[in-house]
């Protein structure tokens, strides 16, 4: 890797309390850049928890934290310690590095030795070990883990990929697997005849990805089989914490059945779960249930209960049970009660269904073949429950249990030997899963039919486009193997943590000064009124985003995370049912906009409000498995409707806040997927409908845009470089190659699209100028992409082909057209591009760029400085749910809006107009 210049000293100077003056003296200062590298060398970071509930029952957390350049040397060492100077163990390792070598970004983690600490300082030296380590053995069939409290044997070969927890001598739970439950035939109408077939996840490999001493993680792939016949594939990770009594998982799967549009027949899923056996050793009346409804509310039962009886077996045998305590010997008992003890029924079964965001049931029976009795019922269940005895049993939880309903948790067989639990990611009570495309086509078989289409309901359709065959989805449970049965304060941590996994986070000042993510935020500043009423109107608008999806229940197992993309104000309603207008998908990049929200506030709403966008965005709106895998669609009425499949929805810029602040490695492999997704245009032509001339993917030649399509491409090599991964030097010699062959172009990113041959990474020169300019071309990650290896490759020509796009847009039809030969056309979106004159402005040190960035922000075609900010109440019967609306909010300018107020204030904020 080569040395990089500093990028512009703005926020550097900002930070070191420079005066306004200084600050426009733009990458003239590099003393001022040493000195904040030095300074940063010698100081401890400050590390504090998201929400203030501490680690709780969780059994540890992973963070990460951004480095300036050239501060620590790879391979450096961290050591952390808790406010007062206690020495915590920590495990490091690096995510990223910048170009020159120096970790840019570290990953840590913690485990059970946190708790009850609020805040950390982190610093290069030797870590404190664990007391009890977390240790990975393997031979050729089995991975243990041992975290010192549990040992967890997991299968490297078929069905079985958890075959025991144990606590110490005991053995908690066995036989965790995966099962799935097909029907082949939907009933579409009042006679039902479907029937189910069950498979069940058989592992074809299995991984150590970390093996301690502080977190451990355990990889298993493999697919649900029956028979000779497996599908649905599956990743699990297992993540184990030192001195942890519990462990997490994470399962993803990918939809890979037929399901064809005007049939009945094809593979519905109806059932999709994760279940354990627990062996069940105590007497029935020690045995206990335990399963959590909103809130703090637990269903507290014995599977043989002694309360409520006609005859009292005494206060203190009542109050034991309740609280889950041995009972003493039923010959200290009233004896009314122990003679009679056989006619006291069992309740072996139970089960809670989520099937809306709004509703659950709970219900149990003594046994099958037996009648069910409603047990309770309530609004949002928090997807937890414990079964087991006094001598020791399973905790279990599935993380956003109502948000991605239908769920279910399933108990069976607690009066027997052996328990069963399933946690139901897709409840069999509910209506299969029907991912059949919504439409019949109505006549648009051809391209100018689907234009015509494309005009009146937005929608980009073309038969066979609109598949669900290579989405993905990935759900988060955790498990605690418990000595004994929890106590209710014991429970609730537990649940607590199930639904907000507890996260450690660097503060915005330590994410800003490391001068990540190309320098395009800092922290939020309200000292004058003009940036405070911004302020006001960001929060305004995340305010009512996280609002929406409440009062439009934006939630269900395919739909969680996302929002729509446009309102109806006639019908008081997000476009939900019209073509393009409905699910957002990324368009025009919101998951920037949250991401760097949270970057620059903390705020921890927010950064759950993005989560769930990076979960959904990076799995269910993007492809992958089929010709189309590395390809993201397009808005729509269903994720995966419309038949504009590109990069600019799967790009892996929206994914690398999320992956390096938390080193999560499912995103983290999402990317890595990307790195040669330049093949996939081979597959499919994005402007195959629009093209006058004629043209055939040659993969020597291929027509590949410099906005949309570069940016996504650009993103995953970045990505792949500075992760140092498997194909790090070959992702660093293509963007390094086509930034030259951009940057080289008669017009560089005005000349619009070039032909790429995918042997040599690079775009062929055109030898004629051409003006092709769109306004989404650098609304897609490319501003963020440009920020960002301008800042860290060291090429000239590159920096002034983008400042030369950015001065440019935005600049009068005359200038254009002295400067190009030609004007740019009808534009849109001036105030998303407005970010672009503030980044020209901050890197030439030009006042007038500046104040052109203020008036295109304020005063052009978007959310202008008019604006009324308000809420309108909504109530029936104009509306399905009372709420409020804002006729003027789309998301397209939301999201401009937002970035560009962010980059805006970062840039050239101390240019603000009076």
């Amino acid at each position: 890797m080569s040395p990089i210049p500093r990028r512009s000293l703005l926020k550097v100077a900002a930070v070191a309390g420079a005066t306004t003056q200084f600050s426009w003296a733009l990458g003239r200062d590099t003393a001022r850049a040493a000195e904040a590298r030095a300074a940063a060398a010698g100081e401890p970071v400050s590390v504090g928890w998201l929400e203030d509930d501490g680690l709780g029952a969780a059994p540890g957390s992973t963070f990460g934290v951004p480095w300036p350049q050239g501060v620590h040397a790879a391979g450096t060492a961290f050591a952390l310690a808790t406010a007062d100077g206690a020495a915590v163990p920590v495990q490091t390792w690096p995510t990223a590095y910048w170009p020159d070598g120096t970790l840019k970004w570290t990953a840590h983690a913690v485990g059970a030795q946190v708790a009850g600490a609020e805040r950390f300082s982190l610093v290069a030296g030797a870590p404190a070990t664990p007391g009890r380590k977390v240790t990975v053995t393997q031979n050729q069939r089995r991975i243990t883990v041992d975290t010192g409290v549990i040992k967890v044997v997991i299968g490297k070969d078929g069905n079985r990929l958890v075959e025991s927890v144990t606590r110490g001598a005991t053995r908690i739970a066995t036989d965790g697997r995966l099962v799935l439950l097909r029907q082949g035939e939907l009933d579409d109408g009042e006679h039902a005849t479907a029937k189910w077939e069950r498979f069940d996840g058989e592992i074809g490999g299995a991984k150590v990805e970390q093996d301690g001493p502080v977190r451990a993680v355990v990889r298993l792939d493999g697919k649900h089989r029956r028979g000779s016949r497996r599908w649905v594939p599956f990743t699990v990770r297992l993540y184990f914490y030192a001195d942890a009594e519990s462990f997490r998982m994470v399962h993803t799967i990918v939809y890979d059945g037929e399901q064809t549009p005007g049939r009945n027949k094809g593979d519905f899923i109806r059932g999709l779960g994760v279940r354990f056996t627990v062996p069940m050793r105590d007497e029935a009346y020690d045995r206990h249930i335990r399963i959590a409804g909103e809130g703090k509310g637990f269903l507290t039962e014995a599977v043989k209960g002694i309360t409520g009886l006609r005859r009292d077996p005494g206060a203190a045998v009542r109050t034991a049970q309740v609280k889950g305590e041995k009972l003493p010997d039923p010959a200290t008992w009233d004896q009314r009660v122990t003679t009679r003890l056989q006619y006291i029924p069992t309740w072996g079964d139970y089960t809670l269904a989520q099937l809306s965001a709004d509703g659950f049931t709970l219900r149990k029976r003594t046994k099958p073949g037996h009648g069910w009795i409603t047990a309770g019922g309530g609004g949002r269940a928090n997807g937890f429950g414990y079964v087991g005895g006094v001598g020791g049993g399973l905790s279990f939880g599935l993380r956003d249990f109502w948000h991605k309903h239908p769920a279910q948790l399933d108990i069976r067989g607690a009066a027997g030997d052996e328990a069963e639990v399933t946690l139901w990611l897709w409840s069999p009570e509910s209506q299969p899963m029907d991912l059949r495309f919504y439409h019949d086509g109505m006549g648009q078989d051809t391209f100018p039919q689907q234009l015509e289409g494309l005009n009146i309901t937005y929608e980009d359709h073309e038969p066979g486009f609109g598949t669900p065959y290579g989405i993905a989805r990935t759900s988060e449970l955790m498990f605690w193997a418990n000595g004994a049965t929890p106590t209710a304060d014991e429970l609730v941590a537990q649940s607590e943590a199930v639904r907000t996994p507890p996260q450690l986070a660097a503060a915005p000042e330590t994410l800003y000064r490391a001068g990540v993510f190309g320098g395009l935020f800092a922290p939020v500043d309200r000292s004058v009124p003009a940036k405070a009423k911004i302020e006001d109107q960001l929060d305004f608008l995340f305010t009512y985003y996280k609002d929406q999806v409440e009062q439009r229940r934006w939630y269900g197992f395919w739909d969680y995370g996302d929002f729509m993309h446009t309102y109806d104000e006639d019908r008081h309603q997000w476009r939900y049912d019209v073509g393009g207008y409905a699910w957002d998908n990324s368009e025009l990049s919101p998951d920037l906009w949250l991401w760097y929200a949270y970057l620059r506030s903390g705020r921890a709403d927010i950064f759950r409000f993005a989560e769930a966008l990076t979960r959904h965005t990076g799995e269910v709106d993007v492809y992958h498995l089929g010709k189309w895998a590395g390809l993201g669609t397009r808005h729509g009425v269903q994720h995966y409707a419309d038949s504009a499949k590109q990069q600019r929805i799967s790009t892996a810029v929206y994914r690398r806040p999320y992956y390096y602040l938390t080193a999560d490695e499912r995103v983290g492999d999402l990317m890595h997927a990307l790195v040669d997704s330049d093949e996939t245009f081979l597959a499919l032509d994005p402007l195959r409908k629009i093209r006058t001339e004629p043209y055939e993917p040659d993969r020597n030649a291929l027509s590949i845009g410099f906005g949309t399509d570069w940016s996504g491409l650009a993103a995953a090599w970045l990505t792949e470089w500075e992760r140092n991964g498997p194909k790090a030097a070959k992702a660093e010699a293509r963007l390094r190659s086509t930034m030259e062959t951009i940057a080289a172009q008669p017009n560089g990113f005005v000349q619009g699209s070039g032909l790429y041959d995918l042997d040599t990474g690079r775009f062929a020169v055109a030898d004629t100028p051409v003006v092709s300019v769109s306004h989404l071309s650098s609304m897609f990650g490319l501003v963020e992409m440009c920020a960002e290896v301008i800042d860290l490759v060291d090429m000239p020509a590159f920096k002034e082909a983008w400042l030369d796009y950015c001065r440019y847009f935005n600049a009068t039809r005359t200038e254009q057209a002295a400067r190009y030969g030609s004007h740019f056309g009808s534009l849109l979106l001036f105030q998303g591009h407005s970010r672009q004159d503030a980044y020209a402005a901050a890197q030439l040190g030009d006042a007038g760029l500046a104040a052109r960035a203020w008036d295109k922000f304020y005063n052009s075609d978007a959310f202008t400085a008019a604006m009324v900010w308000d809420k309108k109440p909504l109530e029936g019967p104009t509306v399905l749910e009372p709420g409020y609306e804002n006729l003027r909010i789309n998301s397209n300018e939301t999201a401009l809006f937002g970035l560009a107020a962010i980059q805006n204030l970062a840039l050239v904020g101390d240019r603000m107009p009076s």
